[in-house]
């Protein structure tokens, strides 16, 4: 073969330029290649389909919410093929979650850990355009919470250390990392001083076995934080407190000043740590978040000074008085999108974490990537007719309380809890907004505006104020709009074998 070395020379030197050139963009991709062991990142909960009863489809998700916002991780609750053929190619950090349902079955058996891996991991790593890039494996979700008792916590590590196993036997332990997440009710203070922190009682044991098996593996620790739950169970600390306020009455620990209830928390967990060995442990935070609705004090402006708060704080990173300039590897703001199906139990705010509605619209400005820019909301989505289900004034009312009721035992009524965006509207608004709820729900069905002769249709938009008389999406006929890209991982890949090739001809 004749080769013109001259010929070769220059075309070095333009692939040369052309890598360094994407090397020294912001966004390259030997910065995100890094994963969590490079600077602090934010990244976003993106919540289960079976979590909504009419999703946003993951074509609209990925495109609009998280590619155009700079969303650069995310993390799944489960394996949700959907979403995960939707994140392929992105170069978006992935962390895949396995329900805690799975946990027995995975604890006990290799076999059951490996299929889990092979259907759930190895197959979206390659594809068509890229493949899905997973960071991390999720052991099940908050399993050592204290009101689940002991229904999963025996399962924890055996299900971690299997999977573990089986990423080695397929050569992906050195790619992606087995972590468990943990509510935060897995350590305590008595005293609230950080400094007497430690974990619960009932789970040392457990716990010294699963911080070995993280240690080994160099496997951070990961903490699920409510704020506003603990807000409302602490009397002791102001509003001004948890939402980073600067004119916050600080906590004095020792030589050590807590002006915020992030700090607080997070070194309450390093004194836990600390007191059984693992003092050095990395930390991510696996969700934080603040609710719009549902609650007192669950309001778009509340929670927009709470993620703005917590933004600043990570983006200085000051870190905490026990680890100065160590802030989390990663922090989840919790969650992408509100969800009309999740368990109200701890109160009517589960289903209003989004920074988006249900529908992808933003419901206050954050920065998640995206800069000083807006934020950018869904586009093409598909609605149900401008129909809504109210109450018949002109029918006798006797019944119309348990009607109401009922439509409020199946569907989401979350709004017109005490502080809620519709606990203001009077009778019979609030029977109509139940019955809305309900009509939506079941995709505006006729019979599901009947309430015994109570209900009526209107294409009269009901809603009154903040509180918003929702129409649901036309999930049934959603219909993947992203187009397959080719990523620029592939491209630096290419580039990459024709330097190598280029090299070894010119020797």
């Amino acid at each position: 073969m004749v080769v013109n070395h001259r010929s070769v020379a220059l075309l070095r030197r333009v692939l040369l330029l052309l890598l360094f050139s994407v090397a020294a963009s912001p966004a390259s991709w030997w910065q995100r290649g890094l994963g969590w062991w490079g600077a602090m990142a934010v990244g976003v909960h993106w919540g289960a389909s079976s979590s909504s009863s009419h999703p946003l489809p993951p074509s609209l998700v990925v495109p609009w919410l998280l590619k155009a916002n700079g969303v650069s991780r995310v993390k799944l609750p489960d394996a949700d093929p959907s979403a995960l053929a939707s994140l392929a190619g992105s170069d978006i950090g992935v962390a895949i979650g396995i329900p805690n349902e799975m946990l027995r079955s995975l604890s006990s058996s290799k076999s059951a850990a490996a299929s889990w891996v092979h259907d759930n991991v190895t197959r979206y790593l390659t594809g068509n355009g890229g493949g899905v890039r997973i960071e991390f494996v999720v052991i099940g979700d908050e399993p050592f919470l204290l009101s689940y008792g002991q229904t999963f916590q025996p399962f924890v590590v055996g299900a971690a250390t299997n999977v573990q196993r089986a990423l080695a036997a397929v050569n992906l332990a050195n790619k992606m990392k087995v972590i468990v997440p943990c509510s935060s009710d897995v350590y305590q203070s008595e005293s609230n001083l950080p400094s007497k922190g430690h974990f619960r009682p009932d789970l040392n044991r457990t716990m010294i076995e699963l911080l070995s098996f993280l240690n080994k593996y160099r496997s951070p620790f990961v903490i699920d934080i409510n704020p506003i739950l603990s807000f409302q169970q602490n009397k002791n600390f102001s509003l001004d407190y948890f939402l980073f306020e600067t004119n916050s009455h600080p906590l004095s620990d020792g030589p050590h000043k807590y002006k915020n209830y992030f700090d607080m928390s997070m070194d309450t967990l390093v004194s836990a740590l600390s007191k059984v060995g693992y003092e050095d442990m990395d930390i991510v935070v696996g969700k934080i978040g603040w609710p719009t609705d549902g609650a007192m004090n669950a309001t778009p402006a509340i929670a927009q000074s709470f993620m703005h708060g917590l933004i600043n704080h990570l983006q200085s990173k000051a870190g905490s008085p026990l680890r100065p300039k160590r802030p989390p590897k990663e922090t989840y703001i919790f969650s992408l999108l509100d969800e009309d199906q999740r368990s109200i139990k701890a109160g009517g705010y589960e289903r209003h974490w989004g920074i988006f509605t249900f529908d992808g619209q933003a419901k206050y400005n954050l920065d998640l990537g995206q800069g000083s820019k807006v934020l950018a909301n869904a586009h093409d989505v598909e609605y149900l007719a401008q129909k809504w289900c109210v109450v018949n004034n002109n029918k006798e009312m006797s019944n119309v309380s348990s009607n109401a009721l009922e439509a409020c035992s199946d569907a989401d009524c979350s709004a017109l809890s005490p502080g809620g965006s519709c606990s203001g509207i009077d009778w019979p608004g609030n029977v109509s907004y139940a019955f809305n709820s309900f009509f939506q729900l079941h995709d505006q069905s006729a019979d599901s505006c009947d309430f015994g002769g109570l209900g009526l249709i209107t294409t009269v938009d009901p809603t009154v104020g903040d509180c918003r008389y929702t129409i649901t999406l036309r999930t049934s006929s959603s219909t993947s709009i992203l187009e397959k890209q080719v990523s620029w991982w592939n491209v630096i890949r290419g580039l990459n074998l024709i330097v190598v090739f280029l090299l070894f001809v010119g020797c």
